[in-house]
């Protein structure tokens, strides 16, 4: 196959322009096909809120919108002009879209009242933003009030949304980052290899990344696709694409240094380092598409979508970065600043392997330690929004939303807890009295209008103390359900933002076994199939697994915990991790993780049916990759890392935790207790029960 390339290389080439074209030009229609909901069919809280989306038009998942007005000196919510001014001021959000709200007009309550009636303040609910009646509501309601806001006062709309400077992930910020990511790349690369052959791994990631994208549409067509595909897409094609062609370009380099002729070296750089680079994608693969056995879809999709990402990449690798080598290749690699580095082979890696066999079990020991110590905060993770305090505290959003905390309104006011009765007036009044009467409860907000009642059913706003990622903020919500199940006309639908978090916690960490499961037996007979043994496979997933504990821990104590990004990023501890993304970077890194697990063993599996000997071939192995492996995680890492840039906190915690994994798995057990474990198993390694070798394939050099 790779000879037919070879020989139809403008064939090839073309293929790959036009695919990229395609994407390009119909890029655009993605965003307009994805799915931007969070569904947990059959859970409580998902249920009941789509019960209140039906019959009142708001999305209660979604966080409210907090408009804070300061009226004229000498005018206040005690007179006439102030209440007429709130009121109308107010009143004029329904020029955004279909929304509903709740002020002093509509509910006479004292809670909106501000610094001694000075101050006002609406709470606003709003359909999702992202698709359907509600599309870009949310960001027509602070003009739609301002424009009406009365001459000497001022108004500043605060919120979650306003506080966390973007409703989501930022496109250009993320394109920014990934540029960012590529130039670091490609100076790592040249300073490590020496050669500006190190720009065709960069060059790579181009056509990978659009011709995912046009499979993300084209997926669109079949099921549907969460729109966090297409910031996975952002998120992982860079690295890996990078990834798997130096690989390839490595092994190349190797060849020729021995004597090789291009077109040869091209040949069996990709028939061995090739396999690899597929056992890798395949990998890598299985990991994202384990999402697929969670009973949500927004995950399953995301599972879907991810798979492509891997599996375009070996395409690129395996098709494309061959005809590159053998067309530009020599030319790149002739301006070579140091042609040592043209091999693959390390003389410090050699010295670590022999320093690591003579003190295996220290080594095994010092590394198992390291794990366990930065794997200890997984076990205080919390799930759910991150606290308010977390958001920006600079800004107008952040100076309103502290006028409201001053006025001894909580900040879980954001995202309030919404009771849907169905008894007519008697549920009303019973609900609010029970309501008022839970422990949590700050208050029960009940406006007496046609946007908060439809016929016998009812909707009431409950404004908890504390907020939904607390403990105490979801025990709340079991506390009204259980409360409001004997109210005349039947239970009252109890939902919104923290009761939809619960359920989607239930459904995700209820089947988070059986992912695992899935994940670990797919991923052992790939390798069991490729290594030809049970004991290395199976040290390889529980190594893999062990590695995850570490990435989740640095994830609790440096974004939950605040250990660190108050200092970097200026963002206080989170309180609690968003339910999904644990899940999402689980999924990614174990396939990740796993790439390097199979580079090692693969050539020390190469080795040792060389040389016969367990501790010679873990010595030549580790010297012939371990600076690969280490550059390879240091690629990731920066494209990660550069991604961090965007303001977003989903995009900050998740690519920050998946540079830590990547590296916390090169470093620790790639090069320290792989070495170490496969030294102390010895001759164990290598048994494979007689009755599996007839099924399996005859060996091959794995790269």
């Amino acid at each position: 196959m790779i000879k037919f390339f070879l020989r139809h290389k403008l064939l090839v080439a073309l293929a790959w322009v036009v695919l990229c074209g395609i994407s390009i030009g119909t890029v655009g229609k993605i965003g307009a096909r994805l799915d931007y909901t969070y569904t947990t069919p059959g859970e409580p809280g998902f249920e009941s809120n789509l019960r209140i989306t039906r019959r009142f038009g708001l999305d209660p998942a979604f966080e409210s919108m907090l408009p804070v007005l300061t009226l004229p000196a000498g005018i206040t919510m005690a007179t006439p002009e102030g209440q007429k001014m709130a009121a109308d001021t107010f009143a004029a959000a329904y020029h955004a879209g279909p929304l509903i709200y709740s002020d002093y007009a509509t509910t006479r309550d004292p809670i909106f009242l501000l610094d001694g009636g000075r101050a006002t303040w609406a709470l606003i609910s709003i359909p999702n933003p992202d698709y359907g009646p509600g599309l870009h509501v949310e960001g027509h309601v602070g003009p739609a009030i301002a424009a009406a806001v009365p001459p000497g006062c001022s108004m500043t709309l605060t919120g979650f949304a306003q506080l966390l400077s973007n409703a989501g992930p930022n496109r250009a910020n993320l394109l920014k980052g990934m540029l960012f990511g590529a130039t670091l790349a490609l100076v790592a690369l040249f300073l490590v290899y020496g050669s500006p052959v190190a720009i065709l791994p960069i060059l790579m990631a181009i056509p990978a990344i659009c011709v995912t994208f046009l499979c993300v549409l084209g997926l669109t067509y079949v099921v549907s696709v969460s729109y966090f595909v297409e910031y996975m897409v952002v998120l992982l094609s860079l690295g890996i694409a990078i990834d798997f062609s130096l690989i390839i370009v490595v092994r190349w380099r190797e060849e020729r240094g021995n004597g090789l002729s291009n077109e040869e070296a091209v040949l069996k750089a990709t028939r061995s380092a090739g396999r690899a680079v597929v056992l890798s994608g395949l990998t890598t693969a299985v990991g994202l598409l384990s999402l697929g056995v969670l009973p949500v879809p927004f995950l399953r999709s995301v599972g879907y979508g991810g798979m492509l990402i891997p599996l375009v990449a070996v395409c690129v690798a395996v098709t494309l970065l061959p005809v590159c080598l053998a067309v530009v290749g020599p030319v790149l690699d002739r301006f070579s600043v140091w042609p040592r580095a043209a091999t693959t082979y390390s003389r410090a890696w050699e010295a670590w392997a022999r320093f690591v066999l003579r003190h295996r079990w220290a080594a095994a020991v010092a590394g198992l330690l390291v794990v366990a110590l930065t794997t200890v905060p997984v076990f205080s993770m919390k799930t759910g929004e991150p606290l308010i305090g977390s958001l920006s505290q600079f800004g107008p959003a952040a100076a309103a939303f502290h006028e409201l905390e001053a006025n001894g309104i909580p900040s879980a006011v954001d995202f309030p807890i919404y009771v849907m009765t169905h008894g007519g007036e008697a549920a009303v009044n019973q609900a609010t009295a029970l309501a008022k009467d839970t422990p949590g409860v700050h208050t029960v907000i009940s406006a007496d209008n046609s946007s908060f009642r439809r016929g016998s059913d009812a909707l009431l706003t409950v404004i908890p103390r504390a907020e939904g990622s607390l403990a105490e903020g979801k025990a709340i919500v079991s506390r009204l359900r259980e409360r409001l199940a004997g109210l005349p006309g039947g239970a009252a639908d109890v939902g919104g933002a923290t009761a939809e978090d619960v359920s989607f916690t239930h459904a995700v960490y209820g089947s988070f076994p059986l992912l695992l499961i899935v994940v670990s037996l797919v991923t052992l007979i790939i390798l069991v199939r490729s290594l030809r043994s049970i004991v290395l496979p199976v040290k390889a997933v529980v190594l893999n697994v062990v590695s995850l504990g570490s990435a989740f821990g640095f994830m609790v104590f440096f974004w939950q915990l605040g250990h660190g990004s108050s200092l970097i990023y200026g963002v206080p501890a989170t309180d609690a991790i968003r339910a999904w993304i644990p899940t999402v970077v689980f999924a990614s890194l174990f396939g990740l993780s796993m790439d390097y697990e199979v580079f090692v063993l693969a050539r020390i599996s190469e080795e040792y049916e060389r040389t016969g000997s367990t501790d010679e071939a873990i010595v030549l192995g580790l010297a012939r990759t371990g600076r690969l492996v280490t550059c390879a995680a240091l690629i990731l890492m920066i494209t990660f890392l550069s991604l961090s840039i965007d303001p977003n906190q989903i995009v900050k915690i998740s690519s920050t935790t998946l540079a830590a994994g990547v590296i916390m798995d090169a470093v620790i057990i790639r090069t320290l207790l792989v070495p170490a474990l496969v030294s102390l198993m010895g001759r164990w390694n290598w048994w494979m029960p007689a009755g599996l070798v007839r099924y399996l394939p005859a060996r091959s050099t794995p790269h």
